[in-house]
């Protein structure tokens, strides 16, 4: 087995990798990353045929490269991977394609780690998981497979077509499930739709769109979320051409909304008395926002349309005000569900004392607990931000300095007294 050295190993060649990769090269640090499969992969293959990216092309990019397409609409998801193979090729990233990283151990009375790999082992000074957080897909455990219904993960929809006839049960109301449940009552299907708390911005708000807003405002830059809302989706999405979320147009074209998702026994879900809440503290989210957006236009003296018809919310549905608590899926016509219930960490092929005991990683924006391990595309992992594209770019450059900081540190040597 052949054995290579290198001062940085970068894992995946995702946006994060390939972030990482040109902030290394601007210090001038040898270094390469690995990816098993292709460039930006996971956009390509665990993607539904029709997602968009959420942000506007303006936005979600890096600083270096625009998209080829208009800044304010919503790239397709062919067109973010091509677009992070051109920004590879433009910083001319060493990226060695088809090489999967089985194991990184440290090593015992000396620097660096040992990293096993499909194409032999590598001797790394500093290595940078850069496989994001959407990893390992989480379908609860609520109805076992002996039911007899088909299940999947959203990572694992494509279209309407790969369900079989029938009704479908999406669980799940952040931006997947809700695309998800929109596109499949398009295609004729009666959808049902489990919705839990969640955050419900608009779209756009007099002229801009929320990620202006939300830049302006300075709310990319929270370091934390709120206290209580570490797991609570953000129900936003750029189908359509960009539209906001609106929970009552989904049930006024036909989607049947329910709480959150519970028990099952013998054929029938149950669901909790929330929907009527979580649509409430949806709306409460929504208005905020408006009232902070005006604040701040009136403050800055910006000559922006007002839009009163954004606070016009309309009457609650009857599946809100008279809300279904169990569920007999047979009955319902329900062939399939599709479980939009986000992703888990999967790092156990990094086997070194960077985890808790929930095996999520310990770290400080990003630097983690065991000195040389570095982790790049967490979620709130430095600001609010950090999970977009152009936020994973700053943080991979502040990692890419501290990584500098470090090499050094290691280069220096002591100069020797003279003897006289």
């Amino acid at each position: 087995m052949s054995s290579q050295e290198i001062e940085v190993l970068v894992v995946g060649a995702g946006q994060a990798g390939i972030a990482m990769s040109e902030h290394l090269g601007l210090h001038g640090v040898p270094h390469v990353v690995l990816e098993r499969d292709r460039i930006a992969e996971q956009w390509r293959t665990r993607r539904w045929d029709s997602l968009v990216a959420n942000g506007p092309a303006w936005h979600d990019r890096f600083p270096g490269q625009e998209f080829n397409v208009d800044p304010d609409t919503f790239a397709t998801k062919e067109q973010v991977a091509d677009y992070f193979v051109s920004y590879a090729e433009k910083i001319d990233a060493p990226i060695r394609t088809g090489v999967e990283v089985t194991s990184v151990r440290k090593n015992h009375g000396r620097t660096g780690f040992r990293v096993e790999t499909s194409d032999g082992v590598i001797e790394a000074r500093h290595v940078v998981a850069a496989t994001g957080a959407f990893q390992k897909p989480v379908i609860p455990p609520v109805i076992p497979d002996s039911a007899g219904i088909p299940q999947i993960h959203s990572s694992s929809y494509r279209n309407s077509q790969q369900l079989p006839d029938g009704a479908v049960l999406v669980v799940g109301a952040g931006s997947s499930g809700v695309q998800i449940a929109d596109e499949l009552q398009q295609s004729g299907r009666q959808v049902y739709l489990a919705v839990g708390p969640h955050d419900r911005p608009p779209r756009s708000y007099r002229g801009r769109d929320f990620c202006w807003w939300l830049g302006v405002l300075g709310k990319w830059e929270a370091s934390a979320p709120p206290r209580g809302a570490e797991h609570v989706t953000i129900a936003v999405s750029g189908a359509h051409g960009g539209n906001t979320v609106d929970f009552r147009a989904l049930a006024a074209s036909g989607i049947i909304l329910l709480g959150m998702a519970g028990a099952y026994d013998d054929g029938i879900v149950s669901f909790a008395a929330d929907l009527r809440t979580n649509i409430a503290n949806g709306d409460a989210n929504y208005l905020s926002m408006l009232d902070e957006a005006d604040a701040y236009i009136t403050r800055n003296g910006l000559d922006l349309p007002e839009e009163p018809q954004a606070r016009i919310l309309g009457p609650d549905p009857d599946c809100v005000t008279n809300p279904i608590r169990e569920l007999d899926l047979a009955a319902s016509g329900i062939t399939s569900i599709v479980w939009a219930t986000g992703f888990a960490f999967d790092y156990g092929w990094l086997q070194v004392d960077a985890f808790d005991d929930n095996g999520k990683p310990k770290h400080q924006r990003g630097i983690s607990s065991e000195p040389g391990i570095y982790f790049l595309g967490l979620p709130w992992q430095s600001r609010r931000g950090s999970s977009f594209i152009w936020g994973v770019w700053h943080d991979a450059k502040y990692l890419a300095d501290q990584i500098a900081i470090q090499r050094s540190y290691h280069a220096y040597t002591a100069s020797r007294p003279s003897a006289d």
